[in-house]
């Protein structure tokens, strides 16, 4: 498990209009999570699919993202492994993990899947050290110390000492709202609205 202790930081919204938008909604239910008591844990489950899910006061990184997009409709358990039963070869799934088929268990939850399934049906976008190239709603992969692979949303706040867009996510201890797009080296920049969405 990771811990880092985090600062508090003070909060100004952007002047960003995103009302009535796909983005406005993913933030929206971004924020939602850091409502809840999530025990960082990422240990395998076996889970219904489709709309499987592990047990909600458990999680890691890309269960933020899973849940958030999931409240919006879009099951990425589901899309994961479509896309994996009919392009394996996309995915390292043989190269990190020595699988040789899906498993919608657990492929959803990799962060380096949803990587290259953001990236194949999502827009990949620059990795800049520009916080205005960060919208609300994009997604940023991250490389924590120890190569520890991570994920979390881009939010429509930002903070008043650095003026970066806050991010959600959970680097182990729950999903939380804080100044972290810069901490870590970005290794993935992705914006994925989903065909089916419907405002």
């Amino acid at each position: 498990m990771i811990r880092i202790l985090i600062p508090a930081v003070l909060l100004i919204a952007t002047q960003t209009s995103l009302a009535d938008s796909f983005e406005a909604a993913l933030v929206q239910a971004a924020m939602d999570r850091t409502q809840q008591e999530v025990t960082y844990d990422g240990s395998y489950f076996t889970i219904p699919y489709p709309n499987g899910d592990v047990p909600p006061h458990l999680g890691v990184c890309t269960d933020v993202i899973i849940r958030s997009y999931r409240a919006l409709g879009a099951d990425l358990q589901l899309l994961v492994h479509e896309d994996m039963s009919g392009h394996f070869e996309a995915y390292p799934s043989r190269r990190i993990w020595g699988l040789t088929r899906p498993d919608s268990n657990i492929d959803h939850r990799r962060v380096p899947n949803l990587r290259v399934f953001f990236a194949r049906h999502g827009q990949r976008l620059p990795v800049t050290d520009n916080p205005r190239d960060y919208a609300p709603g994009d997604v940023v992969s991250w490389r924590l110390p120890g190569d520890l692979p991570h994920i979390g949303i881009v939010t429509d706040q930002r903070s008043e000492i650095t003026g970066h867009p806050l991010v959600v996510h959970n680097i182990g201890t729950g999903p939380k709202l804080e100044d972290r797009l810069f901490s870590y080296n970005i290794t993935g920049h992705y914006r994925y609205v989903p065909p089916n969405y419907s405002e």
